[in-house]
């Protein structure tokens, strides 16, 4: 059994054993230096200009060189200029520039001319999923280059996210210190942004960010500048105002979501009148917003602690006796016509989202009448001109006979 087991193997004797391709790539050394000398050879047959016979010449390049393999060098070639090493400078090997990057674009860097070179590199990764591995890289060394090299760089990273090529993730490597304390970062995230809406949406790209988990752009100012009023200032002055009236409904919008919280977290433990009031004004503090919008969101948030699992010939009187316990809280934030008239949209668009109480619309606007949340004022402005299309021509009916009173309540104190 031994003796079987020591035995030499047959082997077949003269016949050379083919390797897999893929297992031949796997072993082969990586020689960055030498794709980059291969790559120059290809581009420095063609014009630097001729950005279809450029796209051509690299897809053709492509059935000798391992674009995969060499993706990190690739793209630090087509963005920088050449292969880079750690500190930000050129491999110092004696080599030129590439024949084919984006500094050959037009100084000062141009949307229209630079989406030339992002259209090239484009065509070349529907072919290779190149990824984007040196973006990052590349990114956090941004600093230490020339004004020029940095606005092409920028508004090429700004076309790359835009059309889907590389995602906004490499946007967080603008957080760090070093970038972030000189306002390097805030300078190159301008000029990124300026680029992305010259070929999208405002919409769009909030869907980039929120996808790149970019969550907070006051992460990319310097800390003694993180303030919503300086944020606003500067994307104003640099001409996308967009950028700043987008973070501000943004802003508003998580400010609602926790005044909301709030409310029913006090109103859970049956706090009183004076104690929701003060906590309300204590978050506007944090996270201010504009009178019309937190008088929408207190009426959300307090109907929301209403339990409404009752019979439903109860509901009517439930809504009525729940808005008259609410009205104190509402009426401390009521300050003008103006939100008065906000405050009966806000009625208005929840009787009609929830139709078990939209016949006691009137009845609750007598409520919020006699507890000195709206004046008469504010619901003959309502009726004339001020009410939400949801619903408009019922509610408007509904409330004739009301505004008639009001009316002529009206026209009598003028008499006397």
């Amino acid at each position: 059994m031994s003796q079987q087991s020591n035995a030499a193997k047959p082997s077949l004797q003269g016949v050379k054993i083919k390797a897999r391709k893929g297992a031949v790539k796997a072993q082969a050394k990586h020689e960055p230096a030498v794709f980059r000398d291969q790559l120059y050879k290809h581009l420095e047959t063609v014009d630097s200009h001729d950005f279809e016979a450029i796209a051509n010449k690299l897809l053709q390049a492509g059935s000798t060189l391992d674009y995969l393999k060499y993706a990190e060098a690739l793209f630090e070639i087509f963005l920088a200029g050449g292969l880079i090493q750690p500190g930000g400078s050129f491999v110092d090997d004696g080599a030129p520039l590439s024949p084919f990057s984006i500094l050959q674009a037009n100084t000062p860097a141009s949307v229209d001319d630079l989406k030339n070179y992002v259209q090239v590199l484009n065509k070349l990764i529907r072919r290779n999923p190149l990824g984007e591995q040196s973006l990052p890289t590349l990114l956090q060394y941004i600093n230490r280059w020339s004004p020029d090299q940095r606005d092409k760089f920028s508004v090429t990273v700004g076309l790359l996210i835009s059309q889907g090529i590389v995602s906004a993730t490499c946007l967080q490597t603008l957080t760090k210190d070093h970038l972030v304390k000189n306002d390097t970062s805030i300078t190159v995230l301008a000029i990124v942004f300026r680029a992305y809406l010259a070929d999208q949406s405002m919409e769009h790209l909030a869907t980039a960010l929120k996808r790149g988990n970019v969550k907070d752009l006051l992460i990319f100012f310097p800390p003694n500048r993180r303030d919503g009023k300086i944020l606003d200032d500067f994307f104003r002055k640099e001409n996308i105002p967009q950028v700043a009236d987008w973070y501000t409904k943004r802003q508003q919008a998580l400010a609602k979501e926790t005044i909301v919280s709030e409310l029913k977290d006090l109103c859970a433990r049956d706090e009183s009148t004076e104690s929701i009031i003060s906590s309300v004004k204590i978050k506007l503090e944090e996270s201010p917003l504009p009178d019309t919008e937190l008088i929408q969101c207190l009426w959300q948030g307090l109907m929301a602690t209403v339990d409404w699992n009752t019979r439903p010939d109860q509901i009517e009187g439930l809504a009525l006796r729940e808005i008259g316990n609410f009205a104190p809280v509402l009426e401390a934030f009521s300050k003008n016509a103006k939100v008065e008239v906000a405050l009966i949209n806000a009625v208005q668009v929840h009787c009609y989202d929830d139709t078990r109480i939209m016949k006691a619309f009137v009845s609750m606007l007598k409520v919020l009448y006699n507890k000195d949340c709206v004046s008469d004022q504010a619901i003959i402005y309502w009726h004339q001109k001020g009410s939400k299309p949801q619903g408009r021509q019922y509610f408007l009916n509904a409330t004739e006979g009301l505004v008639k009173y009001l009316q002529e309540q009206e026209d009598s104190e003028d008499e006397e």
